[in-house]
């Protein structure tokens, strides 16, 4: 059997083995900085320079800890002679140096960081750091040229000003290059998946009568980090009254018999991440709790069959109701809740659908793309509601759903 013939969403298992390919790492890495190098030079911009960390990851293969993706302490320039060079934290430099044969080593630097400016301005860190990069740019012959930048804090971004570097948008050019996933890509977005699949199993186990909120966000949190996954980014745990209007976070609510509760489980698997809702009722369910999962079921399986290359989300999202067919004032108001965004090493990635976005800016779906579709509706109760998330492949005749938890029909757990 060739790798052509490995069916395209398999999750074949965590480790590497000689008796299966799997995923192949250097292919994967590889795959990735020829996308990018590939959208900088058909740009008019002579280098990208990138603090955001799924940016560095796309391009570099390397990851050294969550609690980096706030402090903007690290960055790496890509430079359209095709020159890679990542500055890490500290002596994560080093590190790499030994780590990450695929670098070159005299481009494993350590960062200059103000640690988003707790490090006094008058310590001049930040013209320290773009004379640093500046000189790279002018080695590789690109330094008269723009620069694509990210994020970045203001105190860099003046000091590139000042030292003459012409700053331009490069996160539009890395989503563009991000958005068409390859094989490997999807064997780990998938893997994902399946560590979710089986954490939904725990929670309905555990989902009774006296358990909290909480409890299930630690149950899924701890069960997660068994299996391997390397940043629990965020579990939201809804339940009872709290369900309407919809709140996107956790409490200590103790849960009740017959409340709906839904969850959302966002995490990620070598970097590639999920976004899974998942609605259950505890121990029975009533008629009105049933319809509105119906209905939120319909609008997932109406936008499901819709899905191909060659749609545009505009389509997509006229198939789901108006924000005042189902309560709420606008579509700002209802944003992120008839919605879909693309999946990879973020969370929301391209494509976007949305009726706030799509409708007068449509994007085409096109093969190899990966996202997540969400549905919500209200129950008539006034309090419960449905929510319901399932991750999508895009094949070339149509799509595959890669998130596996029943989802067909209200499921009752633990029911009497």
């Amino acid at each position: 059997m060739t790798s052509a013939q490995i069916p395209l969403t398999a999750s074949p298992g965590h480790r590497a083995v000689d008796f299966e390919e799997r995923v192949n790492f250097d292919r994967l890495r590889q795959y990735r900085y020829q996308r990018a190098l590939e959208a900088l030079q058909a740009s008019d911009l002579g280098a990208l320079l990138l603090f955001d960390n799924n940016n560095i990851r796309y391009l570099t293969g390397v990851w050294i800890g969550e609690w980096t993706r706030d402090k903007l302490s690290r960055y790496v320039v890509l430079t359209r002679t095709g020159e890679l060079i990542l500055w890490d934290f500290g002596s994560a430099a080093i590190h790499n140096r030994m780590y990450s044969p695929w670098l070159k080593p005299e481009n494993c630097l350590s960062s200059i960081t103000s640690m988003r400016g707790a490090v006094p301005p008058d310590a001049d860190l930040a013209e320290k750091a773009i004379r640093e990069i500046k000189g790279r740019l002018d080695d590789a012959g690109v330094g008269d040229m723009p620069v694509g930048v990210d994020f970045v804090e203001l105190p860099y971004l003046f000091e590139m000003e000042r030292q003459g570097i012409r700053v331009k948008d490069g996160q539009q050019l890395m989503l563009d290059a991000r958005e068409i996933k390859s094989r490997d890509e999807i064997v780990l977005l998938t893997t994902a998946a399946s560590m979710v699949d089986g954490v939904y199993q725990d929670i309905v186990e555990a989902l009774k009568p006296g358990v909290r909120e909480n409890e299930i966000v630690a149950l899924a949190n701890k069960r997660l980090y068994e299996m391997g996954s390397d940043d629990v980014e965020s579990i939201n745990a809804v339940s009872g009254e709290r369900c309407n209007p919809h709140p996107h976070n956790f409490s200590d609510r103790m849960i009740r018999p017959g409340d709906q509760a839904f969850f959302d489980i966002m995490h990620s698997y070598n970097g590639y991440r999920t976004c899974y809702y998942r609605t259950f009722n505890v121990g029975r369910a009533t008629t009105a709790q049933h319809d509105a999962y119906k209905q939120a079921r319909e609008y997932m399986d109406t936008a499901i069959r819709a899905i191909k290359p060659g749609v545009m989300t505009d389509q997509v999202a006229r198939l789901w109701p108006k924000a005042e067919d189902f309560g709420l004032p606008d579509e700002k108001a209802a944003f992120g809740l008839q919605f879909g965004h693309g999946l990879g090493l973020a969370l929301h990635e391209r494509p976007i659908i949305s009726r706030l976005t799509s409708l007068e800016n449509p994007r085409e779906i096109r093969e190899g793309m990966v996202f997540a579709l969400e549905t919500y509706y209200p129950a008539r109760d006034g309090v419960s509601a449905a929510r319901i998330e399932e991750e999508v492949v895009v094949t070339a005749t149509g799509n595959e759903v890669i998130t596996k938890f029943p989802a067909d029909e209200l499921f009752i757990a633990n029911k009497y």
